[in-house]
């Protein structure tokens, strides 16, 4: 059974506020524990509401509407994608969770990931078929990529920690583009 496990936005989160060494630290650490047990498919971090936008439906009629988004409490601000044997185990792990937000309360949402066979006969043999090779494509093509996209991501930390401790100021984060290469935030991709 697939989980996506949603962080719940605060009014820290949509303030842009980021994540002590700490808390990076014990996530990390917390992370390393999940993969290693099968159980982290993915999860990533979401940016606040004021930087997003909802495209909304109508019949054939779509509209954009920009962030912010007033309900803090109904947004999400970051999630993983789990692996589990059951809801239980979900939440056992979800127990073992640092607290997203150090200061005050925080809370996850589990969700179970609808799977093929749950829409029974309204998936029609075509329809199944087309969802295998999709998965299968995009399984072929992102399991290696997740992999080296934390590779790099923890190496690119610890190197950043190194120089910010050697010169004793924060540098920039960064982030991994298409090609591999680490950017700083910000810097457009080449």
């Amino acid at each position: 059974m697939r989980f996506c496990v949603m962080v719940k936005a605060t009014h820290e989160s949509e303030a842009g506020v980021m994540p002590s060494e700490k808390l990076l630290a014990d996530m990390g650490r917390f992370n390393e524990e999940l993969v290693k047990a099968g159980v982290m498919l993915d999860g990533e971090g979401l940016h606040p509401s004021n930087k997003g936008v909802r495209v909304k439906f109508n019949g054939a009629k779509r509209s954009v509407v920009d962030g912010p988004f007033a309900e803090t409490k109904e947004l999400v601000a970051g999630f993983w994608l789990w692996q589990c044997k059951s809801l239980e185990e979900a939440i056992e792990w979800a127990k073992r969770a640092p607290n997203p937000f150090e200061h005050g309360e925080s809370e996850l949402e589990i969700r179970q990931i609808f799977e093929a066979e749950d829409f029974g006969a309204e998936l029609a043999p075509k329809l199944r078929e087309q969802e295998e090779r999709l998965r299968a494509k995009i399984n072929n093509s992102s399991s290696t990529e997740f992999f080296d996209r934390r590779s790099n991501r923890e190496i690119f930390q610890h190197l950043h920690s190194e120089r910010e401790h050697e010169s004793g100021t924060q540098a920039h984060c960064g982030v991994q583009g298409k090609n591999g290469q680490i950017r700083r935030r910000g810097d457009r991709a080449r």
